[in-house]
């Protein structure tokens, strides 16, 4: 076997993971797009709409989670993954009770759970930063998830609309994404053209 069908064959797991990858964060950019803009408009006028786009962003997180693992070598390879997608799938439920409770703790759960799902995030993207392209960008959003955790719960008790104030951290998550998404994008242009 030549050495040009060699690489050509090392190259190809690479190239399937990043088109794996690529696919997956631009999905999740998309998710969160629509997401944020139902929440700035329908959501407003929609007590319903606003309850179960509260409900529906920790589920899609966990799902989200769960996908990245078992497309990128299964859950003993990806341990933030999997508690990450764990840690969601509880604020799902833990979301879901306070709203049929009519507890006001949404923005601290919201706020504690930006908190450890960025730094899951930030641990598995310095994990992968070696072996795949864009994880610096997703170092900065987990960073910058668990700032805004912070800021929920120093938000929790006053009178700032939830939806619309988790949305805001859900758009700058949706750029990060699409952000990390472009640059895999652009690097596997880059490898294909022989760069």
């Amino acid at each position: 076997m030549s050495d040009t069908n060699q690489s050509s064959l090392q190259l190809q797991p690479l190239l399937q993971r990043a088109a794996w990858l690529r696919k997956l964060y631009f999905t999740r950019a998309a998710f969160s797009f629509v997401w944020v803009a139902l929440a700035f408009t329908v959501a407003k006028g929609s007590p319903v709409v606003a309850t179960v786009l509260l409900v529906v962003y920790p589920a899609w997180d966990a799902l989200a989670n769960l996908w990245d693992a078992r497309m990128t070598g299964g859950a003993k390879a990806n341990p933030t993954q999997v508690l990450n997608a764990w840690i969601s799938a509880l604020v799902t439920v833990a979301v879901a009770v306070s709203l049929g409770l009519k507890l006001q703790l949404i923005l601290a759960i919201f706020g504690a759970w930006a908190i450890v799902a960025g730094l899951l995030q930030l641990a598995t993207a310095i994990r992968r930063r070696k072996s795949d392209k864009g994880q610096w960008v997703m170092m900065l959003s987990g960073a910058q998830s668990a700032l805004a955790g912070g800021f929920f719960v120093a938000q929790q008790g006053s009178a700032a609309p939830v939806v619309q104030t988790f949305a805001g951290y859900a758009g700058v998550g949706a750029v990060y994404f699409l952000i990390s998404g472009l640059v895999i994008w652009g690097r596997k242009a880059k490898v294909r053209n022989g760069g």
